[in-house]
């Protein structure tokens, strides 16, 4: 059974995120996505909590569902703040594999500090720590580190990141079986580093908000029943694992080096050259993923890499052909839905409807882009210190970047 999973999204009680999320919102887009499940995301914020269990409900195989029969994962993101020679700052994945032990696992976290305050707490707890205080809940628990690259709060990042999982978690590492993409990597770029290919590679959206532009961006491919063993099996394991749909890693926000303020986007060589420093400021620059990737490589050639395919949203797609940043207005929105109304669902409409049977529904422009990035043709100008990356039109030539010069 095919599975296309988003399971790290955030509930309207997170910092920054859409104070219209809602589960009926989140199951509308998903359809419309063409989303299979969700994780519950902040299961242990105690409104949204209790708004799952009021709207879900749980079956014997630790899913929950609607009303409507649409499936939830029990899943929350739990950020760690400690010091560990020098200030660091990780963001998790946890996974509970019912709702008993999810309960649990808020029993615990609630003696270690507030749960009310944020959908993504923060606790002061280092991650061996945490992984321990977790296994002792249960061993079904998976653990997965979030945007493992990204410069803020990824274990690998830039500005308080470790080298290697082992230095993260210490004698607690063995409990960790998956990291997370996030957006501006992809499997190529971790691939790189022997080390890691021991890890299964997982990709999910960090969705702030419920529209389809943000929600499974990015999102894994199971090839397993639908339950929560089966899931967390595949994470843990790689059987059923079948892919992952990534954004390209250009369009990320942390891909390239650079400083928003002051306008500078380089690349990791001319950071190099520059010894990391801004040409304008002449302060630190904020080191990028593909940055990180290739300090942390010991080849030059990608080994191992696991399946995965490369997508840009549609909503993108459309607001790039029509130059325009505004992806909820209405032009944008109309195009959208016609397709959706047609083709059923987003990803059909960008894996699997032909190049003549969209351009019978909308302009050759249009179906065109969206053939362009099923075949990873588009071109990028890569995103940089929290500035998402950008489609370029009129160009033919895909821009190639060398993973092995640094």
């Amino acid at each position: 059974m095919e599975i296309i999973a988003d399971l790290q999204l955030h509930s309207r009680f997170s910092r920054a995120c859409s104070k219209n999320i809602t589960l009926e919102n989140l199951e509308k887009y998903a359809r419309i996505k063409g989303l299979n499940i969700l994780s519950t995301a902040d299961f242990q914020h105690p409104i949204w909590n209790k708004e799952i269990k009021e709207k879900l409900e749980e079956d014997e195989n630790g899913i929950l569902w609607s009303k409507n029969k649409f499936p939830f994962l029990w899943g929350t993101e739990i950020s760690l703040m400690y010091s560990d020679n020098g200030r660091r700052a990780v963001h998790l994945l946890l996974y509970a594999p019912n709702g008993e032990v999810a309960d649990q696992v808020i029993d615990a976290l609630g003696k270690k500090g507030r749960l009310d305050y944020d959908g993504r707490p923060i606790f002061g707890i280092p991650c061996p720590d945490f992984v321990e205080l977790m296994m002792e809940i249960s061993e079904d628990i998976e653990i997965v580190t979030a945007h493992s690259y990204t410069s803020w709060f990824g274990v690998f990042g830039s500005k308080s990141g470790f080298d290697s999982i082992e230095e993260c978690f210490k004698d607690k590492s063995k409990h960790i079986h998956a990291i997370e993409s996030g957006m501006s990597a992809d499997p190529e770029m971790i691939r790189l580093n022997s080390r890691l290919d021991k890890f299964n590679i997982v990709s999910f959206s960090d969705a702030h908000s419920y529209h389809p532009w943000r929600l499974g961006r990015e999102c894994v491919i199971f090839d397993c029943k639908l339950t929560a063993k089966n899931i967390l099996n595949a994470i843990k394991t790689g059987d059923g694992l079948k892919e992952t749909i990534e954004t390209s890693p250009d369009y990320g926000k942390y891909h390239y080096d650079g400083h928003r303020n002051c306008g500078v986007s380089l690349s990791p060589e001319e950071s190099k050259k520059l010894n990391k420093i801004c040409p304008k400021c002449k302060q630190p620059l904020t080191i990028g993923v593909l940055y990180r990737s290739l300090e942390m490589a010991d080849r030059k050639i990608p080994k191992n890499v696991p399946k995965f395919k490369k997508l840009i949203p549609l909503h993108e797609l459309i607001a790039a052909v029509y130059g325009t940043n505004q992806l909820s207005s209405k032009k944008v929105w109309s195009i959208y839905n016609l397709l959706i109304e047609k083709f059923e669902n987003e990803f059909n409409v960008l894996l699997n409807v032909s190049l003549e049977n969209l351009k019978k529904v909308v302009e050759d422009k249009i179906a065109e882009i969206i053939l362009k990035n099923r075949e990873n043709r588009l071109s990028i100008h890569p995103g940089f210190d929290g500035v998402y990356g950008k489609i370029i039109l009129n160009s033919d030539e895909k821009k190639q970047k060398s993973l092995g010069d640094f």
